[in-house]
């Protein structure tokens, strides 16, 4: 019977979840895993079997006192079903050595190099701008399709586990050059949920750098979203809201609906916590957390740092003059309402490398033009991206919305990637040097070519979309002579990775473009190019 064995070098966090409604089925076993409704109610397997595993494979590994350490009820996969029972597990003592078939340099466990990575063009100079490198401070990388944060509602008291690392290895090991590990609560209050990852005390490391160093086997980035929900804290996991017809997560579900912060005591909308104003002390509180959480993700070996400023969360919060009402060097005029956003960008840039990265994602409009009141609008981001290089930014992630119930979207492709080539113009214009990223519905490979081809490559009909308006004034800029002005210099891809984790190698297909394939799969690509 086929069956998967954990990794030998596995860290196990030493805290549970004891109380939440995005329940472990697991039972007993040493991880967290939300539950698996089973596939047919009539099945004699409705519930977790309570048989004994299958033994394990021991074959080649030799038990001896000195390298045998017993973790409790371990969980083995069998058949795709969980199995919970006692298990010795032997720590891996030997790496491979003297075969042609050279490591992964940098790794604690072996795995065949990646040289160049997957996602590579193998005609270099031929390749769309899609797939060339992008070097941004001391990180090259070698295609510009990168893996958006997206949360999973699936770890344990912030820690992560083995479901991150196959969720997100496999990004890296299909081609994806950056993949940016979810929203992640620099503070316990900070969660959007009870099952959200954290970077909030030490023993979160360990988990995050099992991920890290997966991705880095397969010599590709990885980067972490750090953020504060703020007054959109303590919800339960979407599929548990659509069952309950409720988002807000109580004490007995996990939560901390007493606990939520904000700029100001404002509920995100009907049935949500009402947040507790912020005080000066604990607004520098909240900057000091990002600043350790940021050290933390350095700790676990990450590329890259994002600040998650978009979305309703709480440095949208206090960007916006609907959300932010405070009256003391908070609130009021725009320095004031980005001051903590300075405050904290100036925090993590001191305590990371020099040479690494720094993003901020930001919604550049609420969405809420139209009711007449004052909120945050393009204009103020373009106001924003232009002081950004000189805090120490180096890549701005434009998204939209999500910091208000009635926001009024007219959804349609490139209604967010117009905005995003607005700023990038005005960058240009005052000769200000940040890069962009572009997000939203980018779900073909002719689309992310267009929004990152370098302006003067190719004519408009060539760029796919022959200047025609997309809706909500989302119509990519055309230069008639040279084609499409370019919008962003790289993609960020979200739901379109989950549906196809090989999207990289579709593109490719898609567009013409032959990529190199991980090693190990080098027998599967269609020989059409």
């Amino acid at each position: 019977m086929p069956r998967c064995l954990l990794p030998t070098d596995l860290t196990l966090p030493t805290t549970r979840i004891d109380s939440f409604t995005n329940q472990d089925k697991s039972h007993s076993t040493a991880i967290y895993l939300p539950a698996r409704l089973p596939v047919n109610s009539s099945s004699t397997r409705n519930h977790w079997p309570n048989v004994p595993p299958p033994p394990l494979q021991t074959k080649h590994r030799q038990k001896t006192p000195q390298n045998t350490a017993p973790y409790p009820r371990i969980i083995t996969l069998v058949s795709g079903l969980l199995y919970a029972g006692k298990r010795t597990l032997t720590p891996r003592t030997t790496t491979m050595t003297g075969t042609a078939n050279k490591a992964a340099p940098g790794v604690p466990f072996y795995t065949p190099a990646q040289e160049p990575p997957a996602g590579t063009p193998v005609d270099a100079p031929a390749a769309p701008t899609l797939f060339q490198p992008l070097q941004i401070r001391d990180l090259t990388l070698n295609n510009r399709i990168w893996v958006s944060p997206m949360c999973q509602y699936s770890a344990d008291n912030g820690h992560m586990t083995d479901y991150h690392l196959v969720h997100l290895g496999q990004f890296a090991l299909h081609g994806a050059a950056l993949t940016i590990i979810e929203a992640t609560g620099v503070e316990a209050r900070g969660r959007i949920s009870p099952e959200d990852v954290g970077l909030w005390q030490d023993s979160q490391v360990a988990p995050l750098k099992r991920v890290v160093d997966f991705i880095h086997s397969q010599n590709q980035a990885v980067g972490i979203q750090l953020a504060h929900a703020g007054r959109k804290a303590s919800t339960l996991a979407p599929w548990i809201t659509e069952t309950k017809g409720k988002a807000l997560a109580l004490e007995s579900e996990g939560g901390w609906p007493d606990d939520c912060v904000a700029p100001s005591s404002i509920p995100f909308t009907e049935g949500w916590a009402t947040p507790r104003e912020l005080t000066l002390e604990e607004i520098q509180g909240v900057v000091t957390a990002f600043a350790e959480s940021a050290k933390r993700a350095v700790e676990a070996g990450v590329d890259v740092i994002e600040i998650h400023g978009a979305h309703g969360y709480l440095i949208t919060q206090f960007l916006s003059p609907l959300t932010n009402q405070r009256t003391d060097k908070y609130g009021g005029s725009f320095e004031n309402r980005t001051r903590i956003l300075f405050e904290v960008i100036k925090a993590v840039r001191d305590v990371i490398p020099s040479g690494m990265p720094l993003f901020l994602r930001i919604s550049a409009t609420e969405w809420m033009e139209y009711d007449g009141k004052p909120s945050w609008v393009v204009e103020d981001s373009i106001k924003l991206a232009k002081l950004l290089p000189e805090a120490g930014v180096d890549l701005l992630d434009v998204s939209s919305g999500g910091n208000n119930e009635a926001q009024k979207i007219e959804i349609s492709p490139y209604y967010q990637v117009s905005i995003a080539g607005k700023i990038r113009e005005a960058l240009a214009a005052e000769g200000k040097k940040l890069f962009i990223g572009a997000v939203g519905m980018i779900s073909s490979g002719e689309m992310a070519r267009s929004i990152v081809q370098a302006r003067g490559s190719g004519s408009a009909e060539a760029n796919g979309h022959n200047g025609v308006d997309q809706g909500n004034a989302a119509t990519l800029e055309v230069d008639e002579e040279h084609g499409q002005v370019t919008q962003a210099d790289a993609v960020f891809v979200a739901r379109q990775f989950l549906r196809e984790p090989n999207f990289v190698y579709k593109i490719a297909d898609e567009i013409g473009v032959r990529i190199k394939w991980a090693n190990q799969y080098h027998r599967a690509p269609r020989r059409k190019h």
